[in-house]
């Protein structure tokens, strides 16, 4: 049988690591073994000069004490001699202090102690000179009994003159064995420091390698990478707050949603944002789910995930177009009901006069003809005559027709007069509009269902005021109906409601005004709006801007 082959040893790959783990664990080592290492020699180093300056002290202090009347008396009577009392005097000296040698010598460098006997009588093999100046010297040298850390001192005799010098010497050897003991515990003391710093890389490493989910730093490049690409590329702002409430993080959508020019990065939201609901929804301050929210002319829909280090992350969609397609919806509706009253109604109106013209009354059925139409007619001229701007005055006759079929009363007040002159006819729709049908909505049921509307100007301010017959509304939720989200009506279509007396004041305070709702006389509500600025100069010659239906400017 033919041997089955057999795969390939795996060969071993050494290289540098990729895991983030294993990266920080090795350079933790390399830096702690360093570290260790460089302590040791810079330990090291000043012990060694210290020992070598002790050394020398020392021998400078034998020296010293070697300058005895005994040594002088002999350097002076007597001859450099092996039995001689100089050397005798310094070899008792030598024993005594555990010295190297003691040398005597005089003024020309003979040596009168050593030693070696044989070298009594010889000259000095380093330079004595210095000692022999008068001065004092500790040295590092290397003579006949090798190197050694020198002491030397002058002698004097009794009159101060110098007669010779003292070198005494203490075997280098020594020193070094004195460094080499130190090193065995010196070196302990760094194993016992660099094995505490690799247990401590080692731990530091594995919470690393927890937080980090062991992935590899080209992995954690890509993700940063990919969040980047994410954050700035979906069509959803996001919004990173920290613990304390400063923006961590805005992306490219959140700073068009909510009208900044940066990212704020480092600020808190509130001196970005400044006060009002949007903050409120993003900190956290009102809670909930799918919260709806206006910043300028977005109606916006936030939500807010805490995360587990105290700050939060916040998400805004855009839903003013779905908003505006739902309040499109709403009137779409309103007038469906409308138009088929209006059915029902003009086929009773045709069947009158079918049964006139059947019972041949002619002059009744011109008549009943007449009065029909002149009843609308009268609404739209009413309106009109009051009313100059096209787009306004199309939108009280419907807002007059609808209120017909449901049973409240639409007028005008006596003092009602605004000229072809408005700055922003649009806006104005969206202020009127909201606050009919708000008003509409609260007079049916009511005994005597009306609602009056007033228009004026005053200079270039517009003053708009919308009263109706309604419950009214309470003192102390006065300033609350003008919240976002705000409402006591059940929820149409879209879902949604809360957001018309939101949008009028926002409207009014972004032109400077004012929206403000009271008491009526004789009952029910009354909300009044200022808008200054509203209207153009006598002089102006702005066109006017094109209308468009009502429906599509309303807003609640």
């Amino acid at each position: 049988m033919r041997p089955e082959p057999t795969a390939p040893p795996r060969r071993l790959r050494l290289g540098w690591p990729q895991r983030v783990f294993s990266q920080v664990l090795l350079m933790q080592l390399a830096i702690a073994t360093g570290v260790t290492v460089l302590a040791t020699g810079f330990f090291l180093a000043p012990l060694s000069a210290q020992l070598d300056d002790q050394a020398m002290r020392r021998a400078l202090a034998i020296a010293q004490t070697a300058s005895s009347p005994e040594i002088v008396n002999g350097l002076t009577h007597t001859r450099p001699t092996a039995t001689g009392p100089v050397q005798a005097e310094a070899e008792r000296i030598r024993r005594a202090t555990d010295a190297e040698y003691v040398v005597v010598m005089d003024t020309s460098g003979v040596r009168w102690s050593h030693t070696s006997l044989d070298q009594i009588g010889k000259v000095v093999s380093t330079d004595p000179s210095a000692a022999l100046a008068g001065r004092e010297v500790m040295e590092i040298d290397s003579g006949t009994l090798g190197r050694s850390a020198r002491g030397k001192v002058p002698l004097h005799d009794d009159e101060g003159r110098i007669i010779g010098a003292v070198s005494v010497g203490i075997e280098y050897d020594s020193v070094r064995d004195r460094l080499f003991s130190a090193i065995p515990g010196l070196l302990l003391y760094a194993g016992g420091a660099l094995a505490a710093g690799a247990i401590a890389a080692y731990l530091i490493s594995r919470r690393l390698q927890r937080q980090t989910h062991d992935l590899a730093f080209s992995d954690i490049s890509a993700l940063l990478a990919e969040r980047e690409a994410m954050l700035h590329g979906i069509r959803e702002g996001v919004v990173a707050l920290d613990p304390k409430g400063r923006i961590r993080l805005m992306n490219d959508e959140a700073q068009r949603l909510l009208g900044l020019e940066s990212n704020g990065r480092g600020l808190p939201l509130e001196q970005l944002l400044g006060e009002g609901r949007t903050t409120d929804v993003l900190t956290g301050r009102v809670t909930g789910e799918d919260l709806v929210t206006v910043r300028g002319h977005r109606v916006l829909i936030a939500n807010r995930m805490p995360t587990h280090d105290g700050g939060a992350v916040a998400t805004l969609r855009d839903r003013t177009e779905l908003e505006q397609l739902g309040r499109e919806l709403d009137s779409t509706h309103g007038l469906i009901d409308a138009l088929r009253a209006q059915d029902h109604e003009h086929a009773n109106r045709l069947h009158t006069l079918l049964g006139l013209l059947e019972l041949e009354m002619h002059e009744e059925a011109v008549d009943f003809v007449t009065e029909v139409v002149g009843v609308h007619r009268a609404t739209a001229e009413q309106v009109t005559e009051k009313v100059h701007d096209p787009l306004l005055a199309s939108l009280l006759v419907g807002k007059a027709t609808v209120a017909a079929e449901r049973g409240v009363s639409l007028r005008l007040a006596p003092e009602t007069l605004l000229p072809d002159r408005l700055v922003d006819p649009r806006g104005l729709v969206t202020v009127v509009g909201n606050l009919v049908d708000n008003a509409m909505d609260a007079a049916c049921g009511s005994a005597d269902p009306r609602i009056e509307v007033e228009m004026h100007s005053e200079g270039r301010t517009a003053v708009l005021r919308v009263a109706d017959s309604g419950p009214g509304v309470p003192a102390e939720q006065r300033e609350l109906i003008f919240t976002e989200g705000w409402t006591t009506k059940e929820l149409p279509a879209h879902g949604k409601r809360g957001l018309g007396l939101a949008l009028v004041r926002r409207l009014a305070e972004r032109q400077g005004g004012s929206a403000r709702v009271r008491e009526a006389e004789g009952g029910g509500a009354e909300f009044v709006v200022v808008l200054p600025e509203a209207l153009s100069d006598l002089t102006g010659t702005e066109p006017d801007p094109e209308p468009e239906p009502a429906g599509t400017a309303e807003a609640r």
